[in-house]
């Protein structure tokens, strides 16, 4: 074989091997964008029921909000989509350690309602450990629904380490009976890497409380990532205007979970700390309502443990950068009697849980 020969051969190969990888990368993005499909708005949610009591006014009672990081954050995760490493959890066992020791630190609190984000149905980046099963497991006395906000194609990638397919939820949990419960698709964006994103979304629990009203408890996971204010305003906007509705009705409102904004930052005229963390404007809040952080003094406010830990980088206390992006938006029916955010030192997810005691007036 000739020189001139060899090459053309040796090129006829890599052209060969270059067009196969062109095909699959095409088809593999094809079947990305084919599968992709949002959950439809007003999905009416199952009800787990196990509880008949009613809700009174005049009692304290306690609420809960904490975002699972889908078990994968111990204090030594980073991940790759905050600029870190890793894309999946440790292991199955270190996905059950990081659930059973939330549900417990939870249960220590001796709530009355619970809203969880980022709990894991099934997937790839959880070693496939059912998380919503193992909450119902220590929560077995409580009423319960969810709504999945997360229902992938396989993401191959990071390559040695695919993120995977998987189908997660918020979940609610209430020791008094949940007569119905609603899930509301959020506006996302429309681009491209909607593919990548949740797929965003409230869930609205109504609790019958004795004399007619209800508790309507919002369990939402508001978008990241995105310096596009019209999808941050939008979202706001949709649900502001649902709780308004309610309490126009006459009922009791709690809006728990993580709205993925910087929940302490005030100041609308400086970049945020956080490219992807702005400031929340209460200004969108209906009249009525205000968030149980903004109850307390400013010092008393500023002072409280950030919930959540950028995870770029594992936690390093005094190095990690942190923030509070977690808390409860409440009616003035409702008067807050207590508010913390708990210091767990991020054991278990790279947020903490934020907790309230509360009376309906």
């Amino acid at each position: 074989m000739n020189k001139n020969h060899l090459v053309k051969s040796i090129l006829k190969s890599v052209g060969i091997v270059f067009g196969v990888c062109l095909t699959l990368f095409v088809c593999y993005v094809a079947y990305v964008f084919i599968t992709y499909e949002r959950i439809p708005d007003k999905q009416v949610l199952e009800v787990s029921h196990s509880s008949d009591l009613v809700a009174t006014t005049g009692e304290t009672y306690g609420i809960v909000s904490y975002n699972l990081g889908f078990g994968a954050y111990l204090p030594d995760f980073s991940f790759f989509m905050d600029g870190g490493e890793k894309s999946i959890a440790k292991s199955k066992e270190s996905v059950i350690y990081a659930i059973q020791g939330a549900a417990k630190a939870v249960k220590d609190l001796n709530p009355d309602f619970v809203t969880f984000q980022e709990v894991d149905l099934d997937g790839t980046r959880s070693h496939h450990v059912n998380q919503f099963e193992l909450l119902c497991q220590n929560f077995e006395s409580f009423d319960n629904t969810y709504a999945v906000n997360f229902d992938s194609a396989f993401l191959a990638y990071p390559i040695l380490e695919p993120h995977g397919k998987n189908k997660a939820c918020i979940a609610t949990f209430s020791r008094f009976g949940i007569e119905s419960a609603l899930r509301r698709s959020l506006p996302i964006t429309t681009s491209v890497t909607k593919v990548l994103d949740l797929d965003r979304c409230y869930s609205v629990s109504r609790i019958p409380v004795e004399g007619g009203k209800y508790l309507c408890i919002f369990n939402i996971h508001m978008s990241a990532y995105s310096s596009d204010a019209s999808i941050r305003e939008g979202q706001i906007k949709m649900f502001a205007e649902d709780m308004a509705k309610e309490y126009a009705a006459g009922n009791y409102v709690i809006c728990a979970g993580d709205f993925n904004h910087d929940l302490k930052n005030m100041n609308f005229d400086e970049e945020p700390a956080f490219s992807w963390a702005y400031p929340f404007p209460r200004d969108l809040l209906p009249e009525g309502f205000a968030f149980a952080i903004d109850e307390l003094q400013g010092e008393e406010a500023q002072g409280l443990w950030d919930s959540a830990r950028n995870a770029d980088i594992e936690y390093i206390p005094g190095e990690t950068m942190t923030i509070t992006l977690d808390g409860f938006i409440f009616s003035d029916n409702i008067e807050m009697v207590n508010y913390t955010n708990l210091n767990l030192g991020y054991a278990y997810s790279d947020h903490d849980p934020v907790y309230m005691e509360f009376i309906l007036k």
